[in-house]
């Protein structure tokens, strides 16, 4: 695949705007989004690489000419789902079933859009106490996994435990392990419709996460992976063909 890619990271980016925790224009001075941005442009450097917040604008930078122009939306968001219109979340779901790749990060576990596309809670468990995770590839062959030490080391991210609740993943390629004993399906896929779907849980706005080299290159692959460039961008539709139709000329 060449670097022709259009790419849009998405971040709420409210704690950015209210600087909560106090620090976090420190670790990510450039916004979450921004971060993110920086290590995909370092795998793609002639990619189209944008960024949009919440705040953009009334459709959150999420309006159809734009989504009709991304082949893969990282999606980034902690305390402000509800604030995401149901217009948008039925765009975005629109253009994953469409085709358009959807790379859902940490907390988006319960972005509108992600529960709407799985079907379930995706409820889990949490605790937030700066412990080291160790992140296990569990499938090596698959293209995510791509060049990613096993175990990728976080020295402090916020525990992501199970239960999981997701419907069983088209691929479970990463488990992580806390110090405080838990593991987490941390890497899985989907498809819905024609599009591909990763979730990637590591990443969280108290620590700095997303400057880590291997988790650049896990959503450098995620990027690869779920992008289909070219691809009609049209949802499964009900059709009633004739009897015989591929035989007529």
């Amino acid at each position: 695949m060449n670097d022709k890619l259009r790419i849009l990271v998405w971040n709420e980016g409210v704690h950015e705007a209210n600087n909560e925790p106090s620090h976090i224009g420190d670790i990510y001075p450039d916004g979450i989004h921004g971060a993110i941005a920086a290590g995909l442009r370092s795998y793609y450097p002639e990619a189209e690489i944008t960024t949009a917040v919440l705040a953009t604008d009334d459709e959150h930078g999420l309006d159809e000419e734009v989504l009709a122009e991304t082949d893969v939306l990282l999606w980034w968001g902690h305390i402000a789902h509800h604030e995401v219109s149901d217009a948008v979340v039925e765009r975005v779901h629109r253009h994953v079933l469409g085709g358009m790749g959807l790379i859902v990060l940490h907390s988006g576990h319960f972005a509108k859009v992600f529960t709407k596309l799985l079907g379930t809670s995706c409820s889990l468990a949490w605790r937030n106490d700066g412990e080291r995770e160790l992140v296990w590839t569990v499938k090596p062959s698959h293209p995510i996994a791509e060049g990613v030490d096993s175990p990728i080391v976080i020295p402090e991210q916020e525990m992501y435990g199970e239960l999981f609740d997701i419907p069983d993943p088209d691929d479970l390629i990463f488990i992580s392990s806390f110090a405080g004993g838990e593991v987490f399906r941390s890497g899985v896929t989907f498809t819905r419709g024609k599009g591909r779907i990763f979730y990637f849980s590591p990443g969280d706005q108290e620590y700095p996460v997303y400057h880590h080299p291997q988790i650049q290159r896990v959503l450098a692959n995620g990027v690869k992976w779920a992008a289909q460039p070219g691809l009609h961008r049209a949802a499964p539709e009900v059709t009633n063909p004739s009897r015989n139709w591929f035989d007529q000329p």
